[in-house]
């Protein structure tokens, strides 16, 4: 049996969203159990979903707000929906928490409940891109940690290759470097020292790095993992967020012209509405808080229940594979790489 606990309030639009989104959940996943974590009396609304047998309300009394400062949501509010779902990761009571609510208290909560994985400095934001082959680039940082050091890209591509390794199935995900060119000799100071690590991680066998890769690359899949700080990262998501809606902003422009030309969207729909499809963020929806002692997955604030359904297909994906155990393996097995490089980076600082 796997157990998500489900901060139902989170998001732009909470109950509406995620209590179908559970409904739908449990009818797809028989072995499925849901903690729905929240305000009682708000969640009596919905009884169809509080008398399934796989189902149990966690009260909470409080709701971190989408424009709450990370100081109110972690300090204040310590009865919150968002808190009560990663505790129940904490305690043993949940497999993998699920939140739509505000990223950055998401990822300040989670670090200060669950806390870290030895060995790694910072946890990082991943998830899955849409690319021309039809399935997604898992890509990280997605907006966790602006500025990063070479040592951080090289634990985001540790954690991520466990990610994708155990979702997937693939024993060694290939492994991309973003950079603005393919060549060794481009990018800042820290990408050329990241570059180096990531080769060195090859030679000892820790990870399937392919070299830098291109913004393009994403999009073309031309490796499972795109590693990149989370300012960088953060931006291809919403870029690609914003290719999905265009796409149908442009279809339905199609069908509200001249007459002809909606006779030639229509003809064209079949390959519009599959090419909609492929590049719907939606389908996406679900990131992985890599790098904490517990399975913690953020939906989009703005998802509808399909997609924060997603998120929760994702989160009972991770924790049947046993994510969190493979990381850590992950990790183990790059521990004397990734020690080797905090004390060369440390040396300096101690002359």
């Amino acid at each position: 049996m796997i157990t998500l606990a489900v901060d139902c309030m989170g998001g732009d639009h909470g109950l509406p969203v995620t209590m179908p989104a559970c409904m739908d959940f449990l009818a797809a996943h028989a072995d499925g159990h849901l903690l729905l974590v929240g305000l009682p009396d708000a969640m009596a609304a919905y009884p169809s979903l509080l008398s399934n047998p796989r189902c149990r309300v966690v009260a909470a009394s409080e709701v971190v707000a989408m424009d709450d400062p990370v100081e109110v949501a972690l300090r204040r509010k310590k009865d919150s929906s968002m808190r009560v779902a990663i505790t129940q990761v904490k305690n043993g009571s949940a497999d993998a928490a699920v939140s739509a609510g505000n990223t950055g208290a998401l990822m300040a909560i989670a670090r200060y409940v669950l806390k870290t994985l030895d060995g790694i400095d910072r946890p990082a934001i991943a998830s899955e891109l849409p690319n021309q082959k039809g399935f997604g680039t898992t890509v990280l940082d997605l907006g966790a940690n602006v500025d990063c050091g070479p040592q951080h890209l090289l634990q985001f591509a540790v954690m991520g290759s466990a990610l994708v390794s155990a979702v997937s199935g693939r024993d060694q995900p290939t492994v991309g470097l973003l950079n603005i060119g393919e060549e060794t000799i481009k990018g800042s100071e820290v990408i050329k020292q990241a570059g180096e690590l990531l080769r060195h991680a090859k030679a000892s066998g820790d990870l399937n790095f392919c070299g830098n890769v291109e913004g393009n690359d994403i999009f073309k899949g031309t490796v499972d993992i795109v590693v990149c700080d989370g300012f960088v990262g953060n931006v291809a998501l919403k870029a690609s967020e914003g290719l999905a809606s265009m796409v149908g902003s442009f279809i339905k422009q199609e069908f509200t012209r001249s007459w002809w030309r909606k006779v030639v969207a229509l003809m064209a729909y079949p390959v519009l509405a599959a090419f909609k499809r492929r590049v719907d963020h939606r389908r996406y929806n679900g990131a992985a808080l890599l790098g904490l002692r517990g399975l913690v997955f953020k939906s989009h604030g703005s998802a509808d229940a399909f997609a924060f359904k997603n998120a929760m297909d994702r989160a009972y994906d991770a924790a049947r594979n046993q994510l969190l155990a493979r990381v850590q393996a992950r990790i183990a097995r790059a521990e004397p790489l990734m020690a080797g490089v905090a004390n060369a980076l440390q040396r300096p600082n101690d002359r």
